[in-house]
């Protein structure tokens, strides 16, 4: 049930600004910012699900599930999935922590781009709480660069093996 959040965190800052050869960059075709954070949750020693349509895993740009590269697909994945791979659950902003993802909303409806926490104050904000993602490259930013209108906040608490 472990989940390395300092090495999700330490891939994150080394592909921040760059594209690891082994996946595919989703950039210009939908984004790449949640292709991004499942490499960050792998990296961090989350085992991929193969399960077909409702896994977590990648293997080349056409044979990869929903949940790797989709916003609202991961945060399914991991909230409801009790099988193999990362799991998570929402929570308020004072419980996030280092490898935890932000999921945004800049319509209000639809969650549109997803965020790994790479840093955070002792009491958490959107000043203090820097992230790192693709599509809009970024590393330690402020989540309160964002103009959105929600964000919700997912708790990686470990990862399953089987």
């Amino acid at each position: 049930m472990f989940y390395d959040r300092e090495k999700a965190v330490e891939y994150a800052h080394n592909w921040a600004f760059s594209r690891n050869p082994n996946y595919f960059s989703f950039t210009g075709i939908g984004g790449d910012c949640t292709n991004f954070i499942s490499q960050c949750i792998h990296a961090g020693g989350a085992p991929m699900n193969y399960a077909p349509t409702y896994g977590w895993y990648y293997i080349s740009p056409t044979n990869r599930a929903p949940a790797w590269t989709g916003v609202q697909f991961l945060y399914n994945f991991l909230t409801r999935t009790s099988g193999r791979g990362p799991f998570g659950k929402g929570v308020p902003i004072d419980k996030i922590e280092i490898g935890d993802i932000i999921q945004l909303s800049f319509d209000g409806v639809t969650y549109e781009h997803s965020l790994l926490v790479v840093e955070r104050g002792i009491v958490p904000s959107p000043d203090n709480i820097l992230i790192a993602t693709h599509t809009d490259d970024s590393d330690y930013r402020p989540l309160s660069t964002y103009s959105v209108k929600q964000r919700r906040y997912i708790h990686i608490e470990g990862t399953r093996f089987s």
